[in-house]
């Protein structure tokens, strides 16, 4: 929940005064993934865990995000079943020490659209597993309030679908999320391409954003950062 004496929010408990999120996929090099992530201006940083041929050079990828010494959201991306993304997050536990888990569990393939229903089950199971979840979701109501009655006190409905950079595109959706759902931490997350679009999700009431392709695919990702701080 906002604070409006510091301007934090409440990350399941802890609190975060930098309402911009940032992913860590697919910059053009490790410097300016790590430069990007600095000029951001951040304190919370995802992650992905993937099986890697070249040891070494996740190893080095690590040390940077290691380095960077923000909060560490992994995620569960490209997972499709609830078996899945359940061993996933159990395995990001394991690797980054952390009970936190951005829960992605796609449902079709061509616009990464979630699946609800599985995505509700899975976040239902890791939730009495003891995980702190933040579930990526649709910009549904009713899928919303489901998911915070199983304990979800984070919710990240999408702006647009995943690296489309069309903003908000049903603002009445997002803003009648906030107004049902009062009490809880709300962050608009994918879709959004430019910093006027993260504007428009704070004007709305949201507490934050998250965004990876606005700034790692920019012309200057360490520029687009600056913009988005």
């Amino acid at each position: 929940m906002n604070d409006p004496i510091d301007g934090s929010f409440s990350i399941y408990g802890e609190q975060v005064t930098s309402r911009l999120l940032i992913g860590s996929a697919l910059y053009p090099s490790p410097a300016i993934m790590a430069d990007s992530i600095k000029a951001s201006g951040a304190q919370v940083v995802t992650v992905s865990l993937r099986r890697q041929q070249n040891a070494a050079a996740g190893d080095d990828f690590w040390q940077l995000i290691k380095g960077t010494g923000l909060k560490i959201l992994p995620n569960t991306p490209g997972s499709d079943s609830v078996k899945e993304a359940v061993t996933l997050a159990q395995m990001c536990r394991e690797v980054f020490a952390t009970d936190w888990i951005k829960l992605e569990l796609i449902g079709d393939e061509y616009n990464l659209q979630p699946d609800p229903f599985a995505l509700l089950e899975a976040t239902k199971i890791l939730m009495d597993d003891g995980f702190k979840v933040l579930p990526y979701c649709t910009d549904d109501l009713v899928l919303c309030q489901r998911l915070a009655d199983v304990g979800c006190e984070v919710l990240m409905p999408w702006g647009a679908p995943i690296g489309t950079g069309k903003g908000l595109l049903n603002q009445y959706n997002l803003k009648t999320i906030r107004e049902r759902l009062p009490e809880l931490t709300l962050i608009v997350d994918a879709g959004l391409g430019l910093p006027s679009h993260a504007c428009q999700a704070l004007e709305l009431g949201y507490d934050g954003v998250l965004l990876n392709s606005a700034i790692a695919g920019a012309g200057c990702p360490v520029t687009m950062s600056h913009a988005f701080k």
